[in-house]
């Protein structure tokens, strides 16, 4: 197959620009038909940087009757062109604002260009201080005008809340401010044929859409899955030039993986970069460091290896609010976790929940073990040094390794963290160093006689950990349990080698003391 190349369109959020550009387009009009003809109020979550904006102004071109922009697309054959819909458009995505009079200067504002491009008087006297009036007004008139009725779409809703999370009593006042103008939708549906609300979080609605209860919430919506961002499809026809030259399985590996409970999707920002600088590198992840999500998994004492298996209901991935942030909402909905798997028990719907690729598993591990031990750059010595003992299968190097890491914790921040009182932090150490080097790592590793504490596979090799405190076992119980227990019968199929390691430590010394090691 042989195929032109075209001009990647990082960071073009713009249909039409897009379109006229010579840009690769990833086609989500048959999405945006399919909104308008089955319904007419939707609200999406989903990560930042997967696309959000380009479909919002999708929508947009395709109300407002702009044919030419879908020649060849999906969209084309299915529309009804000869009928044109006035579009308000509500976007937060620009700036960061500091306090609730910021955000009403930035409401007026947006009203006031929605005025200008609809041609509708500006009323600015008449509306100074009325901001849901003002909105409200704009779709009255609007409608009189064009004798149809009204398009609204918001961009980024929650980023004014999100932007001011730590601050409780900021993030309050933003909430309320934007409660004022969305309220505005419950009153005005006589006035409106469609309305399509995007954001990273969901707030319930009574703290934000109260009273708008028929808003349908497509984010776990099976059909929708692949609503925004790339599938395999994409990559494998759309950028077909691009992949050229570049290993299919590690762009897959490294960059696919989020999931809805439908069709598998990349990150557009990942993969766009990838193919602009032929490079695997970690692009999403380095322009948004979790600092706030990080300082919160510390303040929780959460165990980091489990990050990787979570479970969760539905009901609680959409339990979302400025006091009320459940550690596994914050971590889907920001695009750290995403679903691996769904089950029913009774009338719960679980969804289990795990890294999405090696992108993230790799990076946020990395900044976990920042937060773990309170060092910035020991890590990265150590990593390297992890990495050449595991190809050398150098176990002593390895126990050098660790040891020397733990060594360099200063003595206060144990005494001043208290993730460092719990008996898995020295087991997170561990995991976060092989996570963050992209090794296949599992945690409470399930065979038929208990659970392996952690599996390492690398370089056609197993590696079997067992970790106990001395303070609470006897010495040399580490090793003894993972023969006893018979853990390696599990990997025998493999037939590779496969390394049995114990691993004490001592709270007392705030090292390991033992680290034996059996090959079988």
């Amino acid at each position: 197959m042989t195929m032109k190349r075209k001009k990647l369109p990082i960071g073009i959020q713009t249909f039409a620009i897009l379109r006229e550009g010579g840009y690769y387009y990833a086609d989500k009009t048959g999405y945006a038909v399919d909104l308008a003809e089955n319904g007419s109020y939707y609200f999406l979550s989903r990560p930042r940087r997967f696309g959000k904006s380009l479909f919002i102004d999708t929508l947009k071109e395709l109300f407002e009757g702009n044919q030419k922009l879908f020649e060849g697309l999906q969209a084309e054959k299915r529309w009804d062109w000869s009928k044109k819909h006035p579009v308000i458009h509500i976007s937060f995505s620009d700036g960061v604002l500091k306090s609730k009079g910021e955000l009403n200067i930035r409401i007026k504002n947006i009203l006031f260009s929605n005025r200008v491009n609809l041609h509708l008087p500006t009323a600015e006297e008449r509306f100074k201080d009325d901001i849901s009036g003002n909105f409200l007004d704009i779709i009255e008139q609007i409608h009189e005008k064009m004798g149809e009725r009204v398009v609204v779409l918001i961009d980024e809703y929650d980023k004014p809340i999100l932007d001011n999370i730590t601050d409780r009593a900021i993030a309050t006042d933003m909430r309320e401010g934007l409660k004022n103008l969305y309220s505005v939708l419950k009153g005005a549906d006589a006035h409106l044929r469609f309305a399509f609300i995007t954001g990273v979080s969901k707030f319930s609605k009574v703290s934000l859409f109260s009273g708008l209860n028929h808003l349908d919430d497509i984010t776990l919506d099976a059909r929708y899955s692949a609503i925004c961002g790339y599938t395999d499809e994409d990559i494998d026809t759309v950028f077909y030039p691009e992949i050229l030259e570049l290993d299919r399985e590690e762009i897959r590996n490294w960059y696919n993986g989020y999931n809805w409970l439908g069709t598998s999707v990349y990150n557009p920002f990942d993969v766009l970069n990838l193919f602009s600088k032929r490079d695997f590198r970690a692009y999403w992840f380095e322009t948004g460091t979790p600092t706030f999500l990080i300082k919160l998994l510390q303040e929780r004492g959460t165990f980091t290896p489990d990050l990787d298996n979570m479970v969760a209901s539905d009901r609680l991935l959409s339990t979302f609010d400025v006091d009320n942030m459940p550690t596994e909402a914050l971590l889907f909905q920001s695009g750290y976790l995403t679903i691996a798997s769904t089950q029913r028990i009774g009338a719960v719907f679980q969804i289990n929940l795990c890294y999405p690729n090696m992108e993230v598993r790799s990076s946020l591990n990395n900044c976990l073990l920042q937060m773990l031990t309170h060092l910035d750059s020991q890590y990265i010595k150590n990593s390297n040094s992890l990495y050449n003992a595991l190809i050398k299968n150098d176990f002593n190097g390895l126990k050098k390794v660790f040891q020397q890491f733990f060594s360099s914790i200063p003595y206060n921040w144990y005494t001043n963290n208290p993730i460092a009182q719990y008996e898995g932090y020295y087991a997170s150490i561990f995991y976060s160093h092989f996570a963050g080097l992209g090794v296949q790592t599992q945690v409470e590793d399930a065979t038929n006689h208990g659970r392996i504490d952690m599996t390492v596979l690398f370089n056609g090799n197993v590696y079997i950990f067992e970790f106990k405190v001395l303070e609470l076992v006897p010495e040399g119980k580490a090793l003894a349990q993972i023969k006893e227990c018979g853990y390696a019968e599990k990997y025998q199929n493999r037939n590779e080698p496969i390394h049995l390691i114990g691993v004490e430590f001592s709270k007392k010394n705030r090292n390991i003391v033992a680290f034996d090691v059996e090959t079988v």
